[in-house]
């Protein structure tokens, strides 16, 4: 149905548009409520309801900023203190905004024996603990005072709690018992690990209990337990037994070892580029053959090999149990390095100055399957280019090897260039290294001052040795390592003549001092008592390295001067540069020696912080070394001085500061990483 408009109709409504939009805002200046969206009763619901209405918006801006409804004055002694302020239940409370003085009290009550609880951990059985209920709570009790309402959003605090403890004297731990069950318990080849696990747990006897300490004590005999033979181990009971009235505190720990676990066969998983044999062969040779005992340092030894061997960017090896469940098969899991890579190295030393390096890694070559290494480097006083063949090892851990080298070196104003070619084969094997192998030398000297030049040559057979004993090879504290090289051959060219080349490096670390006593605990912290060497006292450990080579030939033999031998630098005898120890020659210069003598005594002493060491170790040092072409005519240089070691992820970062009482000059060293 339609209804006819007067001529006029536009106009009128557009009035009655305008009329119906400026009522709302008469009816306000009038106090009538407009229509609109009624307040929430409560501003916190608002909020959470995501509204933000003007009652909501009034009543958060009268709410006070929230703060503590009660405080704590803890009297107690520092380090005490602190813990049980950072652990006790009252402290949750604090900041509750709705806590009242019914709750309050009801909390205090429950204090003392939550204390009490806290100081137990610490080796605290007989404490006085005194809790004291702020002034005036019992008036807010009987006034039914409450936390914050919307009527009252900001109820005044409820006073000051105070706690006075005494901790009384520390529990001592006088036994630490160590039971087993199982295999283990019988087991004759298991005697060295069993008697391993009870001097480990002993190293907390006669110190302060505490709790931390105990559960790492716990901790670290399991860890023991099913690093070898027993990876199913576990703690089957456990008891802190507390006399509380002679303040000691006996120890027991059963452990139940299961079965012994012995390893089945090598899977390996990711195998593509590269023969799976290869990663299953360094896996055997760490020592983890079919049918030997489970042992969680092996594993990590294959990890390793397989990590540094180059044909992967990373392994991972673990076991996992069969279905006969008597052996646990080894598990390799590979991601494959590029069969090609080029690296660009950028660097510098004390001795060489600056250093530009550029390698080129060939994993597999076309035809062979060997993997090649080829370098250039670049100092300021020595150029190298070289080459290193090498083949996959064998069921033994043998490779064959194949290598060339040019070099210059540049000694004040003489030059030496010389070439190297090698043949033969090497192991590397779980605790000896060893190789023997062909190799040519030539090289050709040249005087800027005399005008001389010679060239000669040679060809020997020769076979070299290594034994490591460190307990730690990126940070060794303790043990031993033994390098030994020999080579018989003969000079080439005009003259023919026998000769005969060894020489020897030893190194050995001796910690200084027995165990100690350590400090008291840092409450709720674990001391670092699992190793007897992190118990050593401040005076650290003596490091001596003794180096010596001779070659045995007529005096007129003309021997290359690269196998001869030069010393000073870095890593001989600090405080000099490099090759600066040698035999003076008529021209002023120095040359190379038949026989080389050098000796290094270091004192290395770690830097503590308050009773924690730190990664900062200072050291002592003098070194001394000669070189002759008899052996009565060696006459040490010596050089002494002072450094830093920091411990890094990558080995020990060395900065010493040297002093030659030859020269009577200072030079500065740095090195890093720690190989032998």
């Amino acid at each position: 149905m339609r209804f006819p408009l007067p001529g006029h109709a536009p106009l009128a409504w557009l009035l009655c548009l305008c009329a119906a939009l400026l009522w709302p805002l008469a009816a306000h200046a009038q106090g009538t409520p407009a229509p609109a969206i009624a307040p929430a009763a409560d501003a916190d619901e608002a909020a959470e309801d995501g509204a933000s209405t003007p009652g909501a918006v009034a009543q958060r801006r009268t709410r006070a900023p929230g703060g503590p409804r009660f405080e704590i004055d803890m009297q107690a002694p520092e380090a005490i203190g602190d813990f049980l302020l950072r652990h006790m239940e009252l402290q949750r409370y604090r900041e509750l905004r709705n806590l009242d003085a019914n709750e309050l009290g009801r909390l205090l009550a429950q204090a003392p024996a939550n204390l009490r609880e806290l100081l137990a951990t610490l080796g605290h059985f007989k404490p006085m603990v005194e809790v004291s209920a702020p002034p005036g709570l019992d008036d807010a009790l009987a006034q039914g005072e409450g936390g914050a309402t919307p009527a009252n959003p900001s109820p005044r605090q409820l006073g000051t709690v105070t706690i006075r403890v005494e901790p009384g004297p520390v529990t001592q731990v006088v036994s630490v018992n160590v039971s087993f069950v199982g295999d283990i318990a019988q087991a004759p080849e298991a005697a060295a690990q069993r008697a391993d696990i009870q001097r480990e747990a002993a190293l907390i006897e006669n110190l302060p209990f505490s709790q931390s300490d105990w559960d790492a004590a716990k901790t670290a005999a399991l860890r023991r337990l099913i690093a070898q033979r027993y990876p199913l181990g576990r703690v089957q009971n456990s008891l802190a037994d507390i006399d509380a009235e002679a303040h000691q505190a006996r120890l027991y720990i059963e452990l139940d070892s299961g079965r012994a676990m012995r390893m089945g066969d090598v899977v390996v998983q990711g195998a593509d580029r590269y023969d799976a044999i290869t990663a299953e062969r360094l896996v055997r040779l760490s020592g983890l053959t079919p049918g030997s005992d489970y042992d969680l340092d092996k594993l990590q030894d294959a990890q390793r090999r397989i990590a540094e061997s180059g044909y992967y960017d990373s392994a991972f090896v673990y076991v996992e149990p069969s279905p006969d469940g008597e052996t646990l098969p080894v598990m390799v899991q590979l991601r494959e390095a590029r069969r090609q890579k080029v690296a660009i190295g950028i660097g510098g030393s004390t001795d060489n100055g600056a250093r530009f390096s550029l390698e080129h890694t060939h994993n597999s070559v076309p035809g062979l399957g060997w993997r090649a290494l080829s370098k250039l480097q670049l100092e300021r006083i020595d150029q190298l280019a070289s080459t290193d063949w090498s083949s996959p090892p064998n069921d033994d851990g043998w490779r064959r090897i194949v290598g060339g080298q040019l070099a210059e070196q540049l000694n004040d104003f003489t030059t030496t260039t010389s070439l190297r070619l090698r043949a033969g084969r090497s192991q590397v094997g779980v605790e000896y290294d060893r190789s023997f192998y062909l190799q040519y030398d030539r090289a050709r000297v040249a005087s800027d001052v005399t005008g001389q030049d010679d060239a000669n040559a040679s060809i020997s057979a020769n076979y070299a040795w290594t034994r490591r004993r460190f307990d730690d090879l990126v940070f060794p504290h303790r043990g031993y390592g033994l390098a030994v090289e020999l080579g018989v051959g003969y000079t080439l060219g005009g003259t023919r003549l026998p000769f005969g080349r060894t020489q020897a490096r030893w190194l050995t670390y001796w910690p200084l001092g027995g165990l100690v006593q350590l400090a008291d605990p840092v409450p709720g912290q674990a001391r670092d008592v699992g190793s007897a060497a992190t118990r050593r006292t401040q005076l650290g450990r003596l490091a001596l390295r003794l180096e010596g080579g001779a070659v045995i030939a007529r005096d007129d033999a003309p021997i290359p001067d690269t196998q001869l031998f030069y010393t000073g630098g870095d890593n001989t005898v600090r405080g000099y540069g490099l090759r600066d120890i040698g035999v003076p020659r008529a021209d002023g210069t120095l040359g190379p020696g038949r026989y080389k003598a050098v000796v290094s005594l270091e004192w290395q002493r770690p830097i503590w912080n308050e009773d924690q060491r730190s990664n900062w170790e200072n050291v002592i040092f003098i070194d001394g070394g000669a070189i002759a072409n008899q052996a009565g005519d060696l006459k040490p240089v010596w050089g002494v001085g002072t450094g830093v070691r920091y411990n890094s992820p990558v080995g020990p970062l060395q900065l010493d500061l040297a002093y030659g009482l030859e020269t009577r000059r200072w030079r500065l060293h740095l090195n890093v990483g720690f190989t032998f």
